[in-house]
């Protein structure tokens, strides 16, 4: 078993980093759903870590709001909260509009390669119907489109509200009729790059986080109006 202790050393961030990634990518891919309790014993052997280094991790989880910390109870998978996930899409939404703006003229071959590559995948999985994947690619399409804007400040920003942006995603692109529709937005934000219009670019990718918002909140009343089976 590899023991991960709390110092400062090279091997030892980089192992607790791992760590974290994990345990994120287990939460964001749905393989923890919401307000289940972690099951640490579980996660210690698929790690081959302690309880230490593992109850570390979800310090640094919580602080990314993925995980709610219980004294004396455990921690569980924090539930996705609507209010909360309003306002993070409200805010994501100013920073789309940068992006766009900027990245339409930063963007080098190199960015213009790897989001075309992308986009081309995420049609793909998309014409499958394969949701969990969609989600994933989506992602990563969406943080390397902030990165060719060429500010890191607001790439850091962004790339925190895109952790709690992607549960949401991964919920309502359960839906295909949604997916189909993201894709297709998808579309419209590749021409607009293409060209480098930076207006139109912008205003594609703010629609396209209020579509996602909104079918977010749609499905959430939708939840709350189905009957609750005894």
């Amino acid at each position: 078993m590899i023991q991960l202790d709390a110092s400062d050393s090279p091997d030892s961030r980089t192992l607790h980093d791992r760590l974290v990634a994990g345990i994120r990518d287990i939460i964001l891919q749905g393989d923890l759903p919401e307000s289940i309790r972690i099951p640490e014993a579980q996660l210690c052997a698929q790690f081959q870590v302690s309880r230490t280094p593992l109850r570390e991790a979800l310090k640094a989880l919580a602080s990314e709001g993925l995980v709610t910390l219980r004294p004396n109870r455990g921690a569980i998978v924090t539930p996705l909260d609507a209010t909360l996930l309003s306002e993070i899409f409200e805010a994501k939404q100013a920073i789309e509009q940068f992006i766009g703006m900027h990245a339409a003229i930063r963007a080098d071959v190199a960015d213009l390669t790897a989001l075309e590559d992308l986009h081309c995948a995420l049609q793909q999985v998309a014409h499958r119907g394969d949701y969990a994947t969609y989600t994933l690619l989506n992602s990563q399409f969406h943080d390397r489109l902030a990165a060719s804007a060429q500010n890191k400040q607001i790439q850091k920003i962004y790339s925190k509200l895109q952790v709690q942006i992607r549960r949401a995603r991964l919920v309502i692109n359960q839906n295909p009729t949604r997916m189909q529709e993201s894709a297709l937005e998808h579309e419209g934000i590749m021409a607009a790059l293409r060209i480098r219009a930076p207006l139109d670019l912008a205003d594609r990718l703010v629609r396209h986080n209020k579509a996602t918002a909104e079918a977010f909140m749609s499905k959430v009343q939708a939840d709350r109006k189905r009957p609750v089976r005894i």
